[in-house]
């Protein structure tokens, strides 16, 4: 499959209505022109049955009919042009491979395709939102470093003997669930299930342990 990024080179990539505005909900993308006929739902059945059997001309043709759509949910979701259009192709890819698994009992194609992009774009939020927490060791220690009168190109090898030196502060239970929170890339729940410790207790060990490194680095004992 050759990837066409929906919104690059591509004039229906930002869905617009008759009156050329931008369409104010999905339904309304969906129901905007009124003078196409309705595609009947067997139609986008064989297309998908087509797929399964490997045939490129459908998936273009599939593509084609819901990536409009697709991008539109997408874009909703993840408030991001960029990640927009490189999800709305991955959706496609997925259609691609999981076309043999479709089965029309359980629901539309295009409802098929749209389930697919709304867990890959929740995914994606959710991910992007643990990677954008703050790092309390990264950021804690550069700026009581810089404070400090240090460069802004902070040797490598002085911020990791910080960095250790802060740790050694911490308990062991504190270290294990921050490490979880901030390093391991999980939620606070997903840190509790994979220490197997109850929530609160996680939150508090967490609480604890950057409140011991905020003191740490506020007395000064991280400029040694």
């Amino acid at each position: 499959m050759t990837k066409r990024r929906p919104g690059t080179g591509d004039s229906t990539a930002t869905p617009r209505d008759q009156s050329g505005d931008t369409p104010g909900t999905l339904g309304d993308l969906l129901y905007a022109d009124r003078s196409r006929h309705r595609i009947p739902e067997q139609e986008w059945v064989d297309i998908v049955q087509a797929i399964a059997a490997r045939d490129q001309a459908a998936l273009h043709a599939l593509y084609d009919r819901a990536h409009r759509v697709t991008y539109t949910l997408v874009m909703r979701i993840a408030q991001n042009r960029e990640t927009a259009e490189e999800l709305t192709v991955d959706v496609f890819h997925d259609v691609w491979r999981r076309a043999p698994l479709y089965d029309a009992a359980n629901g539309p194609v295009l409802g098929w395709i749209l389930n697919q992009a709304r867990s890959r774009a929740i995914d994606r939020v959710r991910h992007d939102g643990r990677r954008k927490r703050v790092n309390p060791f990264t950021h804690d220690a550069v700026a009581e470093l810089q404070a400090a009168g240090f460069d802004e190109a902070i040797d490598r090898d002085v911020l990791a003997r910080q960095v250790r030196e802060a740790v050694a502060v911490l308990t062991d239970d504190e270290r294990q669930a921050i490490e979880a929170a901030f390093f391991a890339d999980m939620t606070h729940a997903e840190a509790a299930t994979h220490l197997q410790q109850p929530l609160g207790t996680i939150k508090t060990r967490i609480r604890s342990g950057l409140g011991k490194l905020r003191a740490h680095f506020a007395s000064g004992e991280g400029e040694r």
